[in-house]
């Protein structure tokens, strides 16, 4: 029988990945704050944080995480063979398997999330400029930039929503708040009113 790989053990594995690259939570989060604040005056960094985790915790996204940068890290080593080495090394401009990638992790979020992700993917936002960047240190990051932006998106875009629903449910509770209150001055009214008749 198959081993089955334990869902903490996938979970760990891929924020070991993550670390080990050198990304943090945080450093997505940033994004997500950058790609947020315009319509939340009042955000912090905190809910962006809190998303960003709630994202990481898909499974789905966990694989994108393992398998992309297993390909970035058999590049760094020269491990592939020719000419995906080659092509994944250099970020080869055509290639388009990361991008696919990570955006096959978006589409479960939603419409803001694959436009926040074309968005991040062509203007390489905080941590994504950095790993999208060549380095003289021979990384390769031809998966992982796509992927920080496919999370970055994707917690974005749960906060959008997110953010709709508790404010539709303040103004709900608001409105029904006003109602009481105006059922309650008729009531005085009303009681008003029968004490002057008597």
């Amino acid at each position: 029988m198959k081993k089955q790989v334990h869902s903490i053990e996938v979970r760990n594995a891929a924020l070991a990945r993550l670390t080990e690259r050198g990304v943090t939570v945080e450093d997505i989060a940033e994004i997500v704050y950058l790609m947020q604040s315009p319509y939340h005056p009042d955000l912090t960094m905190e809910p962006c944080i809190e998303s960003v985790k709630a994202v990481l915790e898909k499974r789905e996204m966990q694989h994108a995480i393992l398998v992309g940068v297993e390909l970035d890290i058999l590049a760094e080593k020269g491990l592939l063979s020719e000419p995906l080495q080659s092509i994944i090394a250099s970020d080869e401009g055509l290639f388009g398997c990361d991008e696919t990638l990570a955006l096959g992790s978006v589409f479960g979020y939603g419409s803001i999330a694959v436009t926040t992700f074309g968005h991040l993917d062509k203007h390489k936002v905080g941590v994504i400029k950095r790993l999208d960047t060549k380095s003289a240190e021979g990384r390769v990051h031809t998966f992982l930039d796509d992927l920080v932006a496919s999370v970055a998106a994707n917690a974005s875009s749960r906060m959008a929503h997110r953010m709709r629903d508790e404010q539709e449910a303040a103004a709900a509770r608001e409105e029904a708040l006003a109602q009481q209150n105006a059922e309650l001055k008729l009531e005085a009214k009303g009681e008003e009113g029968n004490e002057q008749a008597g």
